[in-house]
């Protein structure tokens, strides 16, 4: 990537994710185009595509210095019928598929694609530890990141340097998993899934975007986790959720509650399958971690500084 400001391309930029790096981005003095599903303005910088379509404003990306691809249909948002799946994955290969192609057709390509993928591409693994080598699961949502991922190849053939990010369990207060598992924990009713032992890698939302920014600016390329180095089993995340809020963490949530409420297949992916995945190639390429450890990382996002460890809500 050249030094000094940039410009970068960002498809899901008004998700989770997308804001909190765009945010970042311009910050730090770059310039951010979004890529957007909806007829762009005069003199709105942004560009148009439709990937049901197929349809992408190519011209708007000559020159742009890198791509950082993160949209794709919510996975927890909706039961998983036949139809949503459909749409989950669909929603990823054509995307993926119509973006690297027409950056590799670019005539200024840019340097970096950095594409979304996910730590469900290693299925249920127990307490294995995976790391970037490590060959994928055999369930729906690894079923989708293989495909995911290798439509991005098009655009590493083409010469640009391309990382997947195989994204965690991302922590923040403003949207994903925690925002939903607070409201019981506050009552004080909180408590592991099932029996808990299930290996949850996660991330902050501020190493999700540093790593990002991170990756924009060394050369890696090919897989790469998106994990902090300190994955816990399940029941000493709640364990140590409670402990931050001041309430008790013991109720454990039965496996039938989840499934009643969201579907089987959904609530098992989520909530209950184990993968203890651990960020090789990230922290090989010299990326340092805000918060290496489940209790720092849930102080930070909390905004829970030790002093207040027995206080309530």
């Amino acid at each position: 990537m050249p030094e000094g400001p940039r410009l970068i391309a960002i498809t899901g930029s008004t998700g989770l994710i997308g804001t909190a790096l765009s945010r970042r981005l311009a910050a730090d003095g770059h310039q951010v185009r979004p890529v957007v599903r909806r007829a762009v303005r005069p003199g709105e910088s942004a560009i148009a595509w439709d990937p049901d379509a197929g349809t992408i404003d190519a011209a708007a990306l000559e020159g742009v210095d890198a791509v950082v691809h993160l949209a794709g249909a919510g996975i927890g948002d909706k039961r998983w019928t036949a139809e949503r799946k459909r749409v989950i994955l669909e929603s990823r290969t054509r995307s993926t598929a119509l973006l690297a192609s027409t950056l590799a057709g670019l005539e200024a390509k840019p340097s970096a694609l950095i594409s979304g993928s996910a730590i469900g591409y290693y299925g249920n693994r127990g307490d294995e530890e995976l790391t970037e080598a490590s060959a994928p699961g055999n369930d729906f949502l690894a079923s989708i990141c293989v495909p995911w991922e290798a439509e991005a190849q098009v655009a590493a053939e083409a010469g640009i340097r391309t990382a997947t990010i195989r994204t965690g369990i991302v922590l923040s207060a403003d949207g994903g998993a925690l925002p939903k598992m607070l409201p019981l924990f506050k009552l004080g009713l909180g408590g592991p899934y099932g029996s808990g032992a299930q290996w949850w890698s996660w991330i902050t939302l501020a190493d999700e975007v540093g790593a990002i920014c991170h990756l924009l600016d060394h050369d890696v390329h090919g897989p790469v986790n998106l994990t902090a180095p300190g994955a816990v089993v399940e029941r000493e995340l709640a364990k140590t959720l409670g402990r931050v809020l001041g309430r008790p963490s013991l109720l454990p949530v039965p496996r039938f509650g989840p499934k009643l409420v969201v579907g089987g297949e959904l609530a098992e992916a989520l909530l209950f399958t184990s993968a203890k995945v651990a960020p090789t190639v990230l922290e090989a390429s010299g990326y340092r971690f805000a918060h290496a450890d489940i209790e720092s990382a849930l102080r930070a996002v909390l905004d829970r500084p030790a002093a207040l460890r027995a206080d309530g809500p």
